[in-house]
């Protein structure tokens, strides 16, 4: 009965999602020649002008250019009108959470109530709520103005870093907690705020100068409203959670009965991933490698030179900003206000759910066909979380299709890469064995060709690091070198792909090693005996 109920709602929320997918395409190619005539496009009416309100369509209106209008009747899902870029947007009806999240240019009007984490992550433009919002209002705010008229939720502006948050009513606990910067206007109750905010009157200067903004919502800011500000500039203490050991020498490589190859013997070392088993074509990784590198101009203004063979160009790496034709885009607190107009030109997304808000299943979903309606749904896409959440990433991905569950070993558990292996083998068993969704290892090092290897034999599909440096040549005699290696540990062990690895290739070369990981001890030949309790 449960596993049908479940069945039930995916089917649904895939329902909901194919519509919404459907709305954002048709869109698509008619958003310019609105914008240049100056017409404003309906969702919510037929051709006649007849009202069909819409129910529940989530993530619509993805990256809405400068110039194009906008207006929905009905109740809309999450992320609803996020990644603006100087558009023009309002519902007629009430929309669910991450209203305008990374909002960078767009005017937003949601005529009655938003769910959470509305104007999440903006940094320019504004958005109206006229009649109240949930909790969360602004978080991660780093520019630009939303008003609310109505009532508020906890932790208004928290983690806010500048812009103006204006709300006609009342708000909830914990108002601008973790702001930076930026100030909070309250025409209303304010509860006392916590440590690092000062609650005070607003001044003249100020008043002049909202309510010169505000003009556009008929409201304006009485002498008597109070404002919220953060006493000092905070630096950023937060740990970066580097735990690592970055040392697997203490498992060792072991060949089978098949014999060694000649070293002329060429090895396959490729990685395919987006392989859905529907028409799109997977995309494959020359090596079973996504490195990570904050600025993809590195990579595009890399001219190589004679001598070692120029493995960039054709390697896709994981990528915050600039990424290439062949990158994944990484979707994170960091560049969600300006990751949408980049997102048509990359080949993937991994979405850090680690550095954004913990969000429910129609949360996911709308961010999902946000990213995708700009991304294109034939590309793959990732999760990214810690190795402490290993179940709830690989239900996640299951759930929502994802082609790739990045585990990352940095996310202050401590727990070591020989400790991982047990809790994402176990995971895969339970959860993905189903799914087309590979499993892939996160590493707060950058990895060679041994570590690569041995990962991949313990079932993961590939290997994600920093590189050694984010420098075009290193980066390519980086990657020649684990070419190199890769090949000659294969044809040490016999095997002609990277996919003929096993756990049976697996030994554990010390007793701690044994315990944690689950690997036959190197001598033994057997798991110690605790891991064949019930």
């Amino acid at each position: 009965m449960v596993m049908l109920q479940r069945q039930q709602h995916m089917a649904d929320a895939l329902d909901v999602a194919t519509r919404s997918f459907n709305i954002n395409s048709k869109l698509g190619p008619k958003l310019k020649a609105a914008a240049e005539q100056n017409a404003i496009l309906r969702i919510g009416w037929t051709n006649a002008g007849d009202p069909v309100p819409k129910n529940g369509e989530l993530g619509l209106c993805p990256g809405l250019p400068k110039g194009a209008k906008i207006r929905a009747l009905g109740k809309l899902g999450s992320w609803t009108a996020a990644f603006g870029n100087g558009g023009t947007f309002t519902i007629q009806g009430d929309v669910e959470s991450y209203l305008g999240a990374g909002n960078d240019g767009n005017t937003i009007t949601c005529e009655r109530s938003a769910g959470n984490y509305a104007g999440y992550g903006m940094k320019s433009g504004e958005i109206s709520i006229l009649d109240g919002c949930g909790n969360d209002l602004g978080s991660q705010m780093e520019g630009g103005l939303i008003f609310v008229r109505g009532n508020a939720g906890q932790r208004v502006g928290g983690g806010m870093k500048d812009g103006v948050i204006v709300i006609d009513g009342d708000i909830g606990n914990d108002p601008g907690a973790g702001m930076s910067g930026g100030l909070i206007i309250v025409n209303g109750r304010c509860p006392n705020p916590p440590e690092g905010v000062t609650l005070r009157p607003v001044t003249k200067t100020e008043l002049t100068k909202i309510n010169k903004k505000l003009d556009g919502n008929d409201f304006q800011i009485p002498n008597d409203s109070v404002c919220l500000e953060s006493t000092s500039q905070k630096d950023d203490l937060a740990s970066n959670n580097v735990v690592s050991s970055g040392d697997m020498s203490t498992i060792g490589l072991v060949p089978t009965d098949t014999p060694h190859k000649m070293n002329y013997i060429t090895c396959d070392t490729v990685a395919l991933i987006g392989e859905r088993g529907e028409t799109n074509t997977p995309i494959a990784l020359p090596l079973p490698l996504m490195p990570l590198i904050s600025d993809g101009e590195i990579l595009s203004n890399f001219e190589h030179k004679s001598g070692l063979d120029n493995r960039i160009d054709t390697q896709p790496f994981i990528v915050s900003n600039n990424p290439r034709i062949i990158d994944f885009a990484l979707v994170s607190i960091g560049n969600l206000n300006f990751i949408g107009p980049s997102l048509s030109e990359c080949g993937g997304i991994v979405i850090d759910m680690l550095g954004l808000p913990s969000m429910n299943s129609e949360e996911i979903d709308g961010m999902l066909v946000a990213l995708r309606s700009l991304l294109g749904q034939e590309k793959p896409f990732a999760f990214s979380n810690g190795v402490g959440r290993i179940d709830y990433l690989h239900k996640t991905s299951a759930y929502h299709r994802a082609d790739l569950a990045i585990c990352s070993i940095e996310d202050g558990t401590g727990i070591s890469e020989p400790a991982s292996l047990p809790l994402i083998g176990r995971s895969n068993k339970a959860n993905l064995e189903d799914y087309y969704t590979d499993s892939v290892i996160s590493l707060g090092f950058s990895a060679n060709a041994d570590d690569i290897v041995k990962f991949c034999a313990a079932g993961l599909k590939l290997v994600c690091c920093a590189t050694p440096a984010e420098d075009g040549p290193e980066i390519n005699r980086w990657l020649n070198e684990i070419h190199l290696e890769l090949s000659t540990t294969l044809q040490r062990m016999g095997l002609e792909s990277i996919d003929s690895l096993s756990r049976q290739n697996l030994r554990a070369l010390d007793f701690e090693t044994a315990a944690v990981s689950g690997l036959r001890l190197a001598g033994y030949e057997r798991p110690l005996p605790h891991w064949f309790a019930r």
